[in-house]
């Protein structure tokens, strides 16, 4: 797996658009940074996605229906699945995110207070194709909070989609949250906080491909850059090059190679898609979901689903 990353990331790097999966934000140092995001006043998403869920928990819970078990992706402090545990009520629970320590840490923590569920961490990344035949025959929900659905570009977004269906086997569902398209205000905010965490998160993910590759990335080269592009409907994150820099990228069983970037040249991050209500649930059934429940807050800025994977 270590090779793999390596050359992922050499790969994307010197690209004729640069670029890092935004799956290398969530290091140690970069999953506690996102924890801090959450709880910004600019960063909507985390706080109106879990105003959703109080306001129709029994709502969500009957109709998620039976629950053998419950699969967090991209569960990071494993806290938003938690506060399910009491009405879903599953009897095994999985935690799946990339960053293993964070993650292990986390479960620990939660198993003490639900002694009851049988809990696991897993570190996965969810941009590959996932598969569970060790519980193909159960009943499971998988759970994918915090509308991280907007990383994924649209055509990987459908497969994501097809991918989980097929691995209900006609007997589980889907529980996930959508940030919907609204005024741009709001969105960029959310992205360009004016205490800068958005940036040190965006700034952070350079000191991570350093320690993975021994590139010699310096932070003080580099500024963090947001926007909502209108005509793809999301938001951008890029690291922006204050100056002419030369980026050494260096790695085990890779030729040493050069980049040189120019004041103002780019790396692209992460994309944030924003959807419409019926544009999502319109995915969702093309992908093999049907009985559709949908919950938004007042402003309609959020959107909570539940769909059943065709039998």
């Amino acid at each position: 797996m270590k090779q793999t990353l390596l050359e992922e990331l050499h790969l994307s790097l010197t690209a004729d658009v640069p670029f890092i999966s935004p799956k290398f934000f969530y290091d140690d140092i970069g999953s506690h940074l996102f924890d801090v995001i959450t709880l910004l006043e600019e960063y909507y998403p985390t706080r109106t996605e879990q105003s959703i869920m109080d306001t129709y928990r029994s709502a969500i819970a009957e109709a998620v229906g039976a629950c053998d078990v419950l699969l967090d992706l991209g569960a990071g402090n494993c806290a938003k699945a938690s506060q399910l545990f009491n009405s879903i009520k599953p009897k095994q629970y999985r935690a799946l995110d990339i960053s293993k320590e964070y993650l292990e840490a986390a479960v620990a923590d939660l198993q003490k207070q639900f002694p009851h569920i049988c809990m696991s961490a897993e570190a996965i990344d969810l941009s590959l194709p996932l598969a569970f035949p060790d519980i193909a025959e159960r009943r499971k929900i998988f759970f994918f909070p915090g509308s991280s659905i907007g990383n994924y570009d649209p055509e990987k977004a459908d497969q994501f989609f097809i991918n989980i269906a097929s691995e209900c086997h006609g007997n589980g569902g889907l529980l996930i949250g959508v940030d919907l398209v609204k005024d741009h205000e709001t969105l960029n905010l959310a992205y360009n906080d004016p205490l800068g965490v958005t940036a040190a998160f965006n700034l952070n993910i350079l000191l991570h491909v350093n320690r993975i590759m021994g590139s010699n990335f310096n932070l003080q080269d580099w500024e963090h850059y947001a926007f909502f592009n209108e005509a793809q409907s999301r938001i951008e994150m890029h690291l922006r090059a204050r100056s002419d820099v030369e980026v050494r990228l260096s790695s085990e069983g890779t030729k040493e190679h050069v980049i040189q970037f120019k004041a103002g040249d780019l790396i692209h991050t992460e994309n944030s898609y924003k959807y419409t209500q019926d544009g999502f649930t319109e995915k969702i059934r093309r992908a093999g979901f049907d009985n559709i429940h949908t919950w938004t807050d007042p402003k309609k800025h959020f959107l909570v689903c539940f769909a059943n994977a065709k039998k």
